[in-house]
């Protein structure tokens, strides 16, 4: 992983349409993502959780009493990253909440495909979550900082 990193640091700064590119492609094809939250009171909260990405939101499910349930629903923003920390896509979006039975079924049964967990077979009382991005940045290494920003209030820019 290490060697694969080095070469692409060596390649040169990625052009923000191919950043985007590799950005939608982490979206179709990564199961989890980091999700930062906060409490009423300002007290940070981040845990890793799967996720389905429909082309427009990514969906995620966490018990309605947890700590990022409570965070997700009474703020209405979170920030997510995915992937390491050289090839980071931080994404700052608007969160709505839904009951599990709000979901149709068909986005529920791909949810369950493609991240190998099911929330609607469980006794806890889960929500679902449709986080829209309204602002994604993507950057590799420093000589990427300059036009990090991929999406700005819900528009891509490439």
């Amino acid at each position: 992983m290490l060697g694969l990193l080095q070469d692409q640091a060596a390649a040169g700064p990625r052009s923000r349409a191919q950043r985007r590119l590799d950005t939608e492609h982490r979206l179709a094809h990564d199961v989890d993502v980091w999700v930062a939250t906060a409490s009423f009171a300002g007290a940070p909260y981040l845990v890793p959780l799967s996720f389905d990405w429909d082309g427009q939101a990514l969906w995620l499910a966490t018990p309605a009493g947890s700590a990022t349930g409570r965070n997700l629903a009474t703020a209405g923003t979170a920030r997510l990253a995915l992937g390491p920390t050289r090839d980071v896509v931080m994404i700052d979006a608007t969160v709505e909440a839904l009951d599990l039975d709000a979901l149709p079924q068909e986005q529920g049964d791909h949810f369950a495909a493609r991240t190998g967990f099911d929330p609607r077979t469980l006794a806890t009382s889960y929500r679902w979550f449709r986080i829209t991005p309204h602002r994604v940045q993507a950057w590799r290494e420093e000589d990427e900082l300059t036009d990090r920003t991929l999406m700005r209030a819900g528009r891509w820019l490439a």
